[in-house]
């Protein structure tokens, strides 16, 4: 329990129901969606387009998304809605277009066809109770009338303005007056909602057929992007089949590649073999043992983690517990790894997160990206879209499993999480930060397991993150604890931005309650029923 002479915010319970967002109208929207009879699924999707709105440095509807889905009869489901790539785009021809070592955020070729829409209509299509009209109103409403900017969306404005500038739509629709928003200032995008309201009336082919989808192509061609039509009229999610591992006795699923899922079950596995509970969780012994998993689980990702249609991931031995054992092998408890072995296996950030738990004990763990702040700055003057840039995370060497091609999908950061005890959902879970999410699943459940936190304080916990040089310690961590961390090699620096910020819901079935949290280092909060 926390110490109430103390800042900070009370755990969630609730028996009717729960969500938890980053953002208050929200989670508002979510609840709502809920009091009318729909479930999880449509409650997500109703959140998280709220966001889209009311968080657009964060996400929208020009970005992609990752659920999964537990239904109250048991299973879990899992939707890949991330977008491919141009079928003109190849290495070689964007190396001739003058690109060398990397694609830039604000380059056309950074935004892969958005994902998101088609994944949200197909899943709310299969497992929601609401038509797509209801689901979306909420975020039509705020779109068309209005909505107030909060502390961190307008913190995070401020700070990614010179983004918004790299074109002209984005300029108008985000920085009125060409300056981002002050806190508590009113803002209506009406061209987002007038294409909110086209997807509500005639679905995802309103967005990636006829005129939207034409307006968005000349959009990025007039970048100098090799996006066409057809890029957009043939792109489907694809529903996936979820990957897990066991980590004492609880089982985790995750998104299986693109997405970096298995990231974070792979440093549950390392992190299996030492005793967590028997540490200080805010203790330097701790954050050592985590950042040496996340070196060598990440060294793993950079490796191999591409777009499996195209080249074979080994999900299989990446996910053995023999192969955890010989990475953890590596791990000295008293020194920092400084120069990491090569993988021993061989290939063939902005975000939200959202939470949600039904009456029926239906959970879905929902995630939409643009991936940096604002995207890629990109906007369709027309439709209001603010274009991510996924494609940044491909690689311009033909030789790399995440090699740019011919509708090919990105390495993906994005990873919404679930957790099960006794064969029984337990957990729905995320950690939104571009790469630092699977070190926050793992940060956030070594925190329920081994520590017995309560959602709100694995959540509040301080935190580190060690890819890919330094080591980014938040505030919380004590200067004792920077100072041991130090001598052991890490090289210690303090982050100017906290990292991620995540939501959290338990089933405590022997009380029959929902327990729940929402990170304090965003707006958002975690409301029940």
């Amino acid at each position: 329990m926390r110490d109430f002479h103390l800042p900070g915010r009370s755990t969630v319970y609730a028996t009717g129901g729960m969500a938890a967002t980053s953002h208050p109208l929200s989670t508002l929207a979510a609840l709502d969606v809920l009091r009318r009879g729909g479930n999880a699924v449509d409650a997500a999707i109703a959140a998280c387009a709220v966001q889209c709105v009311v968080e657009p440095q964060s996400t929208g509807i020009g970005g992609d998304c990752f659920a999964l889905y537990a239904p109250p009869g048991g299973g879990v489901i899992g939707i890949n809605g991330s977008g491919w790539a141009p079928a003109a785009v190849t290495v070689e021809r964007l190396r001739a277009a003058g690109l060398r070592d990397a694609i830039p955020a604000t380059s056309p070729h950074a935004v892969t066809v958005p994902g998101a829409v088609a994944a949200w209509e197909a899943l709310q299509k299969a497992y929601g109770r609401l038509d797509l009209g209801a689901v979306l109103e909420p975020a039509i409403r705020y779109a068309r009338d209005g909505f107030p900017v909060l502390p961190r969306v307008g913190s995070d404005w401020e700070r990614a303005q010179d983004r918004l500038r790299a074109s002209e739509a984005a300029r108008a629709f985000y920085l009125p007056g060409d300056r981002p928003p002050a806190v508590g200032d009113v803002i209506r995008l009406p061209r987002l909602a007038h294409t909110l309201e086209a997807i509500a009336k005639g679905g995802a082919e309103a967005f990636y057929r006829g005129e939207p989808a034409a307006a968005m192509v000349e959009t990025l061609c007039g970048f100098g992007g090799l996006h066409r039509e057809e890029d957009f009229a043939e792109y489907a999610p694809e529903w996936v089949q979820p990957i897990h591992t066991t980590y004492r006795g609880v089982r985790v699923f995750e998104c299986p590649p693109n997405g970096q899922g298995f990231v974070a079950l792979l440093m549950l596995n390392i992190l299996e073999g030492f005793d967590l509970a028997a540490l200080d969780p805010h203790g330097a012994d701790r954050f050592h043992l985590e950042a040496e998993a996340t070196k060598l689980a990440f060294r793993d990702r950079d490796a191999l983690l591409a777009d499996p249609r195209h080249a074979p991931v080994p999900v299989e031995e990446l996910l053995s517990k023999g192969y955890a054992a010989k990475l953890r092998a590596l791990i000295d408890r008293e020194r920092a790894l400084r120069d990491l072995p090569p993988p021993l296996l061989r290939g063939v950030g902005n975000t939200v997160y959202v939470s949600v738990v039904d009456r029926d004990l239906g959970a879905c763990s929902f995630i939409n990206s643009l991936y940096d702040s604002f995207g890629s700055g990109l906007a369709c003057p027309k439709t209001g879209v603010l274009f991510h840039c996924r494609g940044r995370a491909f690689r311009l060497d033909s030789a790399h499993p995440n090699a740019i091609g011919p509708r090919r999908r990105p390495m993906h950061t994005i990873i919404p999480g679930l957790a099960f005890r006794d064969g029984e959902l337990w957990a729905c879970f995320g950690v939104m930060g571009a790469d630092y999410q699977p070190v926050g699943h793992v940060h956030l459940l070594t925190n329920l397991v081994d520590f017995g936190m309560d959602p709100q304080e694995a959540l509040d916990s301080p935190r580190v993150m060690a890819w890919p040089k330094e080591l980014l310690v938040e505030r919380g961590v004590t200067p004792p604890v920077r100072a041991e961390l130090a001598r052991r090699g890490h090289e210690v620096v303090e982050t100017e931005v906290p990292h991620g910020g995540g939501q959290c819901i338990l089933i405590d079935r022997r009380r029959g309650v929902l327990v729940g949290g929402s990170d304090p280092r965003k707006d958002g909060v975690a409301l029940g029923l």
